[in-house]
């Protein structure tokens, strides 16, 4: 709706000559572009992590201060050459059209869970363990499933989608692979920086990605073998 405002307020500005319905017209369009502004920044809240939101909501104004400043630069150049009404008016019904996207990049209906979901057991570490404390790395973490050959098709599937969870996470040189000496078994492999840094994925797996868990676990049989390994000098 406030695009669509907005869109009217810019055709508006391009045809209006009265001062008085001018300064309207523009008060009008400044509340509905601070309207949905606004309403952008609480959806991109609501629907990021705790530990990610201040850098997703950074994003999100570095692209919509971009394309002012890309806009601005483009409707300058189309007003240099056509006149000024005419950058608004057709900069007015573009606008407009856009709403139309919303029949095809729809939101989804249901709000997305994304309170955390710290589930995953802290492996038990002797005092010497760690040569650099919290901060050795980087450290290999190794998951290990044993996967009947009837549901190898649906794993390999759910678990490259849980891949892009462990990237989003903070892992690096993420891989699934296959033990050639035994048909059933797969690995999965994942780097993180340090083992501080694992321990951030702990916290930072949400109730929205519960669902996409449990059907990986529902294609394996028993429970997955972890295993953590740091990295030592060889020097």
């Amino acid at each position: 709706m406030g695009v669509a405002i907005y869109g009217l307020a810019t055709l508006a500005v391009g045809t209006v000559r009265a001062l008085p319905a001018l300064c309207a017209t523009t008060f009008v369009g400044g509340s509905a572009w601070i309207m949905f502004v606004s309403l952008v920044n609480v959806l991109v809240l609501n629907h990021s992590p705790d530990w990610v939101r201040a850098r997703v909501l950074s994003i999100s104004t570095l692209v919509v201060q971009g394309s002012v400043a890309a806009g601005s630069a483009v409707w300058g150049t189309v007003a240099a050459h056509y006149g000024l009404r005419a950058a608004l008016l057709w900069a007015g019904a573009g606008t407009i059209v856009t709403t139309t996207l919303a029949l095809f990049l729809r939101l989804p209906d249901a709000t997305v869970d994304v309170t955390a979901w710290n589930h995953w057991p802290l492996p038990s570490l002797d005092g010497d363990a760690l040569p650099a404390g919290e901060d050795s790395g980087p450290v290999l973490v190794t998951v290990q499933y044993e996967v009947p050959p009837e549901n190898v098709h649906e794993f390999l599937k759910a678990v490259r989608r849980y891949g892009r969870i462990r990237r989003r996470d903070g892992a690096a040189s993420w891989g699934i692979f296959h033990d050639l000496e035994n048909a059933g078994r797969y690995v999965e492999t994942f780097i993180v920086a340090s083992w501080a840094e694992h321990l951030r994925q702990h916290e930072r797996i949400t109730r929205a990605d519960r669902e996409l868990e449990e059907r990986l676990q529902s294609y394996v049989r028993g429970s997955p073998t972890v295993r953590h390994l740091v990295s030592v000098a060889t020097d």
